[in-house]
């Protein structure tokens, strides 16, 4: 599994909208083949900042897939319009889980 990690400066006095523009994007992607989930978080320290994680099977699900489709046109044209700057994109593999530990002793 791919973990796509973007940190989203929204530009001031928008926040409520973006969010509400999100909402609507996060049903766009979570029809995609290879998407396996998505959040969006909020910063506490720096005002309208958000942290995107979405979980992918596989990078190319991602950067091809996903990116090369009309369904990534709609997703931009709700979303690209508030960045300010517009964010850098990487992707991450696990080296460590430990989500999958939680088992009661």
């Amino acid at each position: 599994m791919i973990l796509e990690v973007a940190v989203l400066d929204v530009k001031p006095g928008l926040a409520p909208e973006f969010e509400a523009a999100f909402k609507t994007a996060s049903a766009i992607i979570a029809t995609m083949p290879g998407y396996v989930s998505h959040e969006l978080q909020r910063c506490i320290e720096t005002a309208n900042r958000y942290i995107m994680l979405i979980r992918w099977q596989t990078l190319e699900d991602h950067t091809i897939g996903f990116r090369q489709s009309p369904q990534y046109q709609q997703w931009r044209s709700l979303l690209h319009n508030f960045y300010e700057p517009f964010p850098v994109v990487e992707h991450y593999a696990a080296v460590f889980d430990n989500s999958l530990d939680q088992a009661a002793p």
